[in-house]
């Protein structure tokens, strides 16, 4: 059996790659939070469709902790599936806060750093070893960073780590191309999730705009973007490694 880990996915984007994933067969590790409830949440789903799952802590903001997870990571596997490696990643947790680059703190700055783009970094680099060759990873960026057009004010900071994600994609294809390792990434644009406290939610008048700057006419679910994570893990897309796949309904087109 294939095994996926996937970071972030007690809701949102995340919660569906995983149960996507596990559709396909694939045993999963899942992380959380701060949402533990929500970690479980998934492994429940995924556990009535009659896939595997195990849920994790993991603040992708501590690199300090990478090296404890991948060895916790280590006995999940031997325990749960009798596997000393695992297949495929996708680094998807995330956190997102705006300000003008005039109102911009450092310590927000640093934060957004740590999170979306110095962790997937070293969390890469510290499951390598564990990582069986012909895997493949995926990495969540943002169409905020790649697009040239209709830029919203507020995002500089958020949008130039997923900027960085987008080269660091690159870098990762061309490098762990030796073992066979294929990665992408996926650049949703709005979607409904939890992100920046539950934004959607709190401000449901944004989403008419949103809708009609979007060709097919609404907003993102995270199961369109669950569904793209999960092909690009599988087989299905062997033949495909250094792209950033936009899926956003056809967003400003």
């Amino acid at each position: 059996m294939k095994i996926a880990i996937v970071t972030g996915a007690s809701s949102g984007i995340g919660q569906s790659a995983a149960v996507e994933i596990a559709k396909r067969g694939v045993g999963v590790v899942l992380t959380y939070g701060r949402n533990a409830r929500g970690g479980q949440e998934t492994v429940a789903a995924i556990e009535e469709a009659g896939g595997t799952a195990v849920a994790l802590p993991l603040d992708v903001g501590a690199s300090d902790t990478f090296d404890a997870f991948r060895d916790t990571v280590a006995g999940v596997l031997k325990e749960t599936w009798g596997r000393d490696t695992f297949d495929y990643l996708v680094n998807n947790a995330g956190i997102a806060q705006t300000a003008l680059i005039e109102d911009m703190t450092e310590d927000m700055f640093d934060r957004l750093t740590r999170v979306l783009l110095k962790g997937p970094y070293f969390l890469t680099q510290k499951l390598l070893p564990l990582m069986a060759d012909g895997g493949a990873v995926v990495n969540t960026s943002s169409n905020s960073a790649g697009t040239t057009t209709g830029l919203e004010p507020g995002y500089s900071a958020y949008a130039t780590m997923k900027g960085g994600l987008d080269v660091l994609t690159r870098y990762m294809a061309k490098e762990f191309s030796g073992r066979g390792i294929r990665v992408n990434a996926v650049s949703p644009g709005a979607t409904r999730t939890r992100l920046a406290d539950d934004a959607f939610t709190r401000f449901p008048e944004v989403i008419p705009g949103l809708a009609a700057k979007t060709a097919f006419g609404r907003v993102g679910e995270p199961n369109d973007i669950g569904a793209m994570i999960a092909t690009l893990v599988s087989d299905e897309s062997r033949w495909v490694t250094a792209q950033n796949i936009e899926v956003s309904g056809g967003y400003n087109l």
